[in-house]
């Protein structure tokens, strides 16, 4: 994904290193006891599993603090007014992690911890655009029942975590939509239009979004035949979109991270087609 970002004619993008995130801020989302134990367990040699799908090795804890500090860094950024939008290209994911539980690869929850700096930092209403082909179950569940901070997840159905239909009891802060396996581009947008209708009418002052990729057709656990049939000029478009709704009430405010996304050269192509149009290419 770096290399096809560096690749690319017409970006114009200023790189930063990510900076590992204090415990001050994973404890404004995680349990104390949750995060202790996460730093405690990280292993000096060989792996440690936290849960059926998610492993530690020796540099786990250093990434994932790296990936939470991203978003911490990037929101504050903004919220000063140094830039008006950005992406971080983390991992690993988080948008599954729950306060209490590691979940699906994830370990921290980068943008929900991002949505509570946001807040602290003066930027009052969040909106948080999911649109990772699994539900963000973790960011809801942190999230959920903040009346100024919006949640929208688009996820396809069934699948895998099993949560986000739109039948599923929430909060009133949360809107969950779902496109059907093997749905195709067409209703995926259309979808994702009345989930941003929803932005709109919240008026946030900044727009976090958890940018899965994994909605892609060759992507190995969400494309196929049984996937989203999604391409790169897809996430442009949404993209696109998010952007236009940023532009009405939070000056253009974006900051986008990294969830999913399997293939590599798929992957490539749709952060490049994600970054030119939070560039606004």
């Amino acid at each position: 994904m770096i290399e096809a970002l560096e690749a690319t004619a017409g970006l114009d993008i200023e790189p930063r290193d990510a900076p590992l995130i204090e415990r001050a801020d994973l404890l404004r989302v995680h349990d104390e006891a949750y995060v202790a134990r996460i730093f405690a367990g990280a292993p000096r040699a060989g792996h440690m599993r936290l849960d059926e799908d998610t492993v530690m090795s020796p540099g786990s804890l250093l990434a994932a603090r790296r990936a939470a500090g991203a978003v911490a860094a990037a929101v504050r950024d903004v919220a000063a007014g140094q830039f008006t939008r950005a992406f971080c290209a983390v991992r690993p994911p988080g948008h599954h992690a729950e306060p209490g539980a590691s979940m699906g690869f994830c370990i921290f929850s980068n943008v929900a911890i991002g949505a509570l700096i946001a807040q602290a930092e003066g930027l009052k209403r969040v909106a948080v655009v999911d649109f990772d082909v699994h539900h963000g179950n973790g960011t809801q569940a942190a999230l959920a029942g903040r009346p100024d901070i919006l949640f929208v997840s688009l996820q396809q159905w069934p699948l895998w975590p099993g949560t986000g239909h739109p039948d599923e009891v929430v909060s009133a802060n949360v809107v969950n939509a779902v496109s059907p396996a093997g749905g195709g581009s067409a209703g995926w947008r259309a979808a994702f239009t009345g989930l941003l209708e929803r932005v709109a009418i919240f008026a946030p002052d900044l727009i976090l979004v958890s940018a899965g990729f994994d909605a892609h057709r060759d992507d190995p656990l969400g494309g196929g035949a049984g996937g989203q049939q999604l391409d790169a000029q897809d996430y442009g478009w949404a993209t696109e979109q998010i952007v236009a709704v940023a532009q009405v009430s939070a000056r253009g405010r974006v900051v986008s991270a990294l969830e999913g996304g399997y293939d590599l050269e798929a992957l490539g192509r749709s952060a490049v087609a994600h970054v030119l149009a939070l560039q606004g290419e």
